[in-house]
């Protein structure tokens, strides 16, 4: 028995990995209590996946746990134990917003649990490639300070800067104002790459950008393009927050990071971080997005402004993925932004 265990398992990464690994054969543990539809209500809750992973995947066991609980957590590893052949972390609190009004619970959702599965896979599957899902908001808001122009939809760069391709892993963490979700996710980082180097578990920080595919339920608070094709389509108007809408952001299908898992699984390195995410092929600004969607639905969609933007957001933030493309040849990016939005309106209406 081969089995994957996976954290989150019914938010968008956990169940497209969870989808792709049973589908390779792999017995598939999911460990998701459903802490989205407390964090977000009835936008984030993500029953409608779990019933649909566990009709439809007969090797998938669900497990309906919080990570935070690490007694809970030993009893599943101890049932496996090496049997356990990767695990993929990507339960979390994702939101800004809600880490500045639940502190507390955001650090135990990203930070402990974090240190709970790392100290188990130690504990019982040592050889086992750990893959933890963390974020490009761990450089604060220290991609702000670059020299950016503002054009007529979006903010950008120069062709000359360092980072006019992306922003890479060399960008500093430190001297710069974080959400406390970013700092949250600094620690589960921080400790990811430790447990690599000082434990030699075979460990791996994607920091991602924006994350997107039909089995996000995205919220206000959180999934930028699915809510925003969400209130397009439904509520035919979208808010804006701060930076005049031009703020833009690399965009990954879902999909397309899970074959990042799938590459780094067949050949893993020990305490290395990548920034994943859209890049060059793939990204926009909120007003870009917006124009799309009108494009693809001939709807004319409202926008209400808030001039205020939300604190550590990025003006400009697309992630270099060079890093990872050289270790892994192999990996293909298959999804631009056109073809994200065509399938979240479609995936949208069919409900």
């Amino acid at each position: 028995m081969s089995v994957v265990l996976i954290t989150g398992s019914c938010g968008l990464v956990g169940a497209e990995s969870t989808k792709f690994f049973c589908e390779k054969g792999f017995d598939v543990v999911g460990v998701d209590n459903n802490y989205r539809n407390f964090f977000f209500g009835s936008d984030g809750d993500t029953t409608w996946v779990k019933k649909n992973l566990m009709k439809k995947y007969k090797n998938y066991v669900h497990f309906n746990s919080n990570t935070q609980n690490y007694s809970n957590l030993e009893k599943i590893f101890r049932k496996y134990k090496k049997s356990i052949k990767l695990i993929i972390h990507s339960a979390a609190q994702p939101s800004h917003d809600l880490a500045k009004i639940i502190p507390m619970v955001d650090f135990k959702t990203n930070a402990e649990s974090t240190i709970n599965l790392l100290e188990l896979t130690k504990k019982f599957c040592p050889e086992s490639p750990f893959i933890f899902m963390s974020t490009n908001k761990v450089y604060g808001d220290n991609p702000n300070f670059l020299p950016l122009i503002e054009g007529k939809t979006r903010w950008k760069l120069k062709k000359g800067n360092k980072f006019f391709r992306g922003i890479d892993e060399s960008m500093s963490i430190d001297n710069c104002i974080h959400s406390l979700f970013g700092v949250s996710k600094i620690y589960a980082d921080l400790a990811v790459q430790e447990y690599g180097r000082n434990v030699g578990l075979k460990t791996v920080c994607f920091r991602a950008g924006c994350i997107t595919g039909p089995m996000h339920s995205g919220a206000k608070l959180h999934g930028f393009l699915s809510y925003l094709v969400k209130s397009c389509l439904t509520k035919k108007k979208y808010t804006i927050i701060g930076y005049k809408g031009k703020q833009v952001r690399d965009n990954i299908h879902s999909s397309d990071l899970i074959q990042c898992f799938w590459n780094y699984y067949k050949k893993p390195r020990k305490a290395e971080i990548y920034n994943i995410g859209g890049g060059i092929m793939s990204n926009c600004s909120v007003l870009e997005a917006l124009e799309l969607v009108s494009k693809y639905t001939n709807l004319n969609i409202k926008k209400e402004y808030i001039k205020e933007n939300r604190v550590g957001d990025h003006i400009w933030y697309i992630s270099n993925i060079n890093k990872f493309k050289k270790h892994y040849p192999k990996w293909k990016q298959t999804y631009d932004n056109s073809k994200i939005i065509k399938e979240l309106i479609e995936s949208i209406w069919e409900k």
